[in-house]
């Protein structure tokens, strides 16, 4: 008894330590964003005091980056100092800045050429506190382009300023689903289970990918109809949408076998598992391909609960989303 409380004592101490040390880093990270936008005001102010002087903004980072560094060591580079620069320049009322957002996420929204773009990303950041790592992934892998092929800008942007609830799954779900961290080479051939047990391996990122309010429910699911047992591969709930999300992985291009095989999941959870109080549950085929066409053909035209998402295990290029934004229309 005396080693398991002692054991619970030095457990105890030793999250009171990282709870402050969690704390003093927040404390720093804030402190940096403010001395870097106020950096960047003074520079931007002084510039324009002395801007009819050719090359006088080069010349202050330049003679200012040596006087820092030789006093204060680095991180006042001249490439630094530009940044703190542009830091104001986008953000020019200090009072908008978040305190959930740390520089290395700052540095990074910065560099974004469009307002509601960086405006998504900081909103998104704030509601799921991003890491900076997981908001770099959410960028390179053209979340908001992404988000864009099947909603419109206006909707999209509100829900990530919670001015208004998803009220259908495409305004969620993604397709393409970018798998990069699964760590799967593209094109290597892959049984399902395989799949299956990298997105278990790597729930946390797969999670992030699927969005907001997904929680993990079950693997392989068994489904028993008589004397038949099914599985599904991976159940979900989602609170926002208020519904139970089942995901079928197949590795291959979509067949109208698979499409029938999830709405048989479907029914089974709207009939069996569903409360009455919740939405009607909605069926994900994650596939290697589909035939879009087939699909819709295959689906009713008042279909809202089936959904077709290829998969792909690179992260991809603003070009390829483009393309396929143009191809959507």
């Amino acid at each position: 008894m005396n080693d398991i409380v002692s054991n619970q004592f030095v457990n105890d101490i030793r999250q009171l330590i990282l709870n402050a040390q969690q704390n003093a880093a927040r404390v720093i990270d804030k402190e940096r964003v403010i001395l870097y936008w106020n950096i960047g005001e003074r520079l931007f102010v002084e510039e324009q005091n002395g801007k009819e002087r050719a090359d006088y903004g080069t010349y202050l980072t330049n003679r200012l980056s040596v006087e820092l560094s030789q006093e204060f060591g680095s991180g006042f580079s001249v490439r630094q100092l530009e940044f703190c620069r542009q830091f104001y320049r986008v953000f020019p009322i200090a009072n908008t800045l978040r305190s959930q957002l740390n520089w290395s996420q700052y540095r990074l929204l910065i560099q974004m050429d469009n307002d509601d773009k960086r405006t998504f990303y900081i909103e998104e950041s704030c509601r799921n506190n991003w890491s900076f790592r997981q908001l770099e992934r959410q960028v390179n892998s053209q979340l908001f382009e992404r988000l864009l092929i099947s909603s419109d800008k206006e909707k999209v942007m509100a829900i990530a300023k919670g001015e208004l609830s998803p009220d259908h799954p495409k305004d969620i779900i993604k397709d393409p689903m970018v798998l990069e961290f699964l760590g799967l080479k593209p094109q290597a051939s892959y049984y399902e289970k395989d799949l299956e047990q990298a997105i278990i391996t790597n729930i946390q990122q797969f999670l992030l990918e699927l969005g907001n309010g997904f929680s993990f429910i079950a693997r392989q699911k068994r489904l028993l109809l008589e004397d038949d047992e099914y599985f599904a591969d991976l159940v979900f709930y989602n609170r926002l949408l208020r519904c139970f999300v089942v995901i079928e992985i197949k590795t291959h291009k979509l067949s109208h076998q698979d499409i029938g095989q999830l709405q048989m999941y479907v029914h089974y959870y709207d009939r069996y598992e569903k409360q009455d109080d919740e939405n009607p549950t909605i069926g994900i085929l994650l596939c290697a391909d589909k035939n879009d066409t087939m699909v819709k053909l295959v689906l009713p035209d008042e279909n809202n609960t089936l959904l077709a998402s290829k998969y792909q295990l690179y992260l991809p290029s603003k070009e390829q989303i483009l393309q396929h934004i143009s191809n959507c229309k």
